[in-house]
């Protein structure tokens, strides 16, 4: 059941140091109950404690989630768009000659920021990196296991798909923080040593296409391309 008066209240004072936390990670500076921050994240709280189900995990790792992504809304409707970042090159991909659809994640993110856009990619790789922590990864990492030859991909674009397809395995996934191999294999017919040397891959694909990323997922689009087993 969801708190409420005072309950919910006491939560909150409870909680105010990690609200205050949450807040300053995604934003990048110190926060303080001064700032506008606070009043969006705290809502974002209250939101997230209503919402929560004991049985997906911590309340406060849920309300991280809720918190960024209010956060973010806010930045995109309240601050000048910034095309301003410095990618590494080698996100996603190692060859800079590859040319096959998929495979130039790292140049296409490192020209998309190299103009306007509608949304800011600079947050959504802050983001995307502090849902990465949980699993042991930062964004880039990304670059050193990345699929690599043609046929690898099309086998991590099957494994992808068959967790984006399948709740189950999906939930399981983003509940525990690791990567239900067994029963991926036997979904999607990839073999586990192709699974386990991508998990981080696999992981990062499934956060950005089943999550709030629609400037990383675009880079991302080839996976659902792929023929589904």
């Amino acid at each position: 059941m969801a708190p409420d008066g005072e309950a919910l209240e006491r939560l909150v004072r409870e909680n105010e140091a990690f609200i205050l936390r949450a807040a300053s990670t995604v934003t990048g500076r110190y926060i303080t109950k001064e700032d506008d921050e606070w009043s969006v994240a705290l809502e974002a709280f209250v939101e997230a404690a209503r919402d929560y189900d004991p049985e997906k995990g911590s309340l406060q790792g849920f309300a991280q989630v809720v918190i960024r992504r209010r956060l973010t809304d806010q930045f995109r409707r309240d601050r000048a768009r910034s095309a301003e970042l410095s990618v590494d090159p080698s996100v996603f991909s190692s060859d800079p000659s590859e040319e096959e659809e998929g495979l130039s994640l790292r140049l296409a993110v490192a020209q998309k920021t190299a103009r306007e856009e509608p949304y800011n990619l600079k947050e959504e790789i802050e983001a995307a990196n502090q849902e990465f922590a949980r699993f042991g990864f930062s964004f880039f990492d990304l670059a050193s296991c990345s699929p690599k030859a043609g046929k690898t991909k099309e086998s991590c674009a099957r494994a992808v798909n068959a967790l984006l397809e399948t709740p189950l395995l999906r939930e399981t996934l983003l509940r525990t923080g690791q990567l239900p191999v067994r029963a991926l294999e036997e979904r999607s017919g990839v073999p586990r040593k192709i699974l386990e040397r991508h998990r981080k891959y696999l992981v990062a694909a499934v956060i950005l296409l089943a999550g709030d990323y629609p400037g990383l997922a675009e880079y991302l689009r080839y996976i659902r391309k792929e023929p589904r087993s």
